[in-house]
């Protein structure tokens, strides 16, 4: 696929498995989901950010592209290059980071108003890179990083997860891929540096979060994701993505009512 060159600072919309296609920035970009569940994809696999608590700040010239996990609130900054520098958000590797309270405001504010007098944009972006590189600014960061194969048995058995997280064992997925369960569970450690357990538990974990940001109940996301208990799948939330489904619920709906519910995309 081709990768084109882009430059923004914008909010757009996507339906659930909505994607924007291989691209790069000139620039350091700050890429957030205000709201929903968005992959972020690079070479290296692809970091699954919960809609309002993490963004992913994506080096300048690094092609990567987006899928939207549910109906999911894209919002993007361009950051300025001194102030990326002088931080240390210049980094060669996409970067998770928490978005605190100031942080979020200051995305909204450069992507939700329209178009912006550009002393003012500048400003913003120079105040979201100071608090971006902020430590401990905004909690803990939380994302899924789901590694990407490149065995295509275990890319297929990725995709399998995926399409049904809950009926994969290993037994069903090595006959699907007429491979043995000894050679998955290899592949699995050579080419992704996890085991099959937790592979299948990021990728249960991505459709909880999709779950719960549709308004799912905690109980309800354990059942239908994989776990017959309730607590064991609020023990692998915790341990994968730094805090509790239950607060991670609360926060959804407390983002949700300072935006106001509504959705006005700025460009």
């Amino acid at each position: 696929m081709p990768v084109t060159r882009q430059s923004a600072t914008t909010a757009r919309e996507l339906v659930d498995g909505g994607r924007v296609d291989r691209h790069r920035h000139d620039g350091v970009q700050a890429v957030f989901p205000g709201s929903g569940v968005l992959a972020v994809t690079t070479a290296a696999g692809s970091w699954v950010l919960p809609g309002g608590t993490s963004a992913i700040v994506v080096p300048a010239g690094m092609a990567h592209a987006h899928r939207a996990h549910g109906r999911t609130r894209l919002q993007t900054v361009m950051l300025p290059e001194k102030a990326c520098a002088d931080l240390g958000l210049d980094a060669t590797e996409p970067r998770v980071v928490p978005v605190g309270p100031l942080a979020r405001e200051v995305i909204n504010a450069a992507t939700l108003e329209g178009p912006l007098d550009p002393r003012r944009g500048a400003l913003l972006a120079e105040l979201l890179a100071v608090e971006l590189a902020r430590p401990g600014a905004g909690g803990t960061p939380a994302a899924l990083l789901l590694p990407r194969p490149r065995d295509p048995r275990l890319s297929a058995v990725v995709d399998a997860l995926l399409a049904d997280p809950v009926r994969g064992s290993l037994a069903e997925l090595a006959r699907r891929t007429g491979s043995s369960e000894r050679t998955l569970s290899r592949l699995c450690r050579e080419d992704t540096g996890i085991s099959f357990p937790e592979l299948r538990t990021r990728i249960r974990l991505l459709a909880a979060l999709v779950h719960l940001a549709d308004g799912g109940t905690v109980t309800a996301a354990a059942h239908r994701c994989g776990w017959s208990k309730p607590h064991s799948f609020i023990e692998a939330f915790r341990r994968v993505l730094g805090t509790t489904p239950g607060r991670y619920r609360a926060g959804l709906h407390g983002a949700a009512a300072r935006d106001g519910g509504a959705f006005s995309p700025g460009g």
